[in-house]
């Protein structure tokens, strides 16, 4: 099947360094000028540029020297958030714990939300009665975001929300949201597992 290249197909990523050829379908060659300028635009407002910032910091001054969950810390320190909100899945609620734990010694105020808040049962909101066999109760993403927006988090941290759920929390959370672990139940939350062995063990996703 015919698709349009983009970045996802470059070999080159001279956009990195700028030492090499762009491919003749390299996204940044073309770029319309006054879209480069709308986005230059919204890193120049305070509380965007301050992020962007603050990001290329962590990331310049820590390179491979801290875990995320200390990069996540130097960040929230960067950005000035004080009130950290976790946005959990139940199933990692031991690991929501560990991590509340561990940012609460470092000085900062934890609130957290689980998944399940509300005990509302799926079938209440059109999803299929099949799908109560993994629990009777629905996430609910929209209600953690709502009830952190209600404590004033300054930043949320995402614990291991399910694939779509997690949208629905970046949607809705009034802060700026960042992600400590990513679901994946098969490969103990490590989904780039299936990655690096999609010509192996997982050749079934390429096929």
């Amino acid at each position: 099947m015919d698709h349009k290249m983009s970045c996802i197909d470059c070999g080159v990523v001279n956009c990195r360094r700028g030492d090499k050829t762009y491919p003749d379908f390299c996204l940044t060659t073309a770029l319309e000028a006054d879209v480069l300028e709308e986005v230059r635009a919204e890193y120049a407002k305070e509380d965007i540029n301050r992020i962007a910032v603050v990001a290329a910091e962590v990331e310049a001054d820590y390179y491979c020297q801290l875990t995320r969950v200390e990069e996540i810390m130097k960040f929230a320190d960067g950005i000035g958030a004080k009130k950290l909100g976790i946005a959990t899945c139940v199933g990692l609620i031991a690991e929501a714990r560990t991590a509340a734990q561990i940012f609460r010694k470092n000085g900062f105020e934890v609130y957290g939300v689980a998944c399940k808040c509300g005990a509302v049962r799926k079938t209440e909101i059109g999803i299929p009665e099949r799908c109560e066999k993994v629990g009777p109760h629905m996430c609910s993403p929209i209600l953690q975001a709502k009830l952190l927006n209600q404590e004033g988090t300054d930043l949320n941290v995402v614990i291991g929300l399910c694939v779509g759920h997690d949208s629905l929390f970046y949607k809705y959370s009034e802060a700026p949201v960042t992600t400590l672990v990513t679901k994946d139940r098969v490969l103990a939350h490590n989904p780039v597992g299936a990655l690096y062995q999609a010509d192996k063990y997982y050749k079934r996703l390429t096929q």
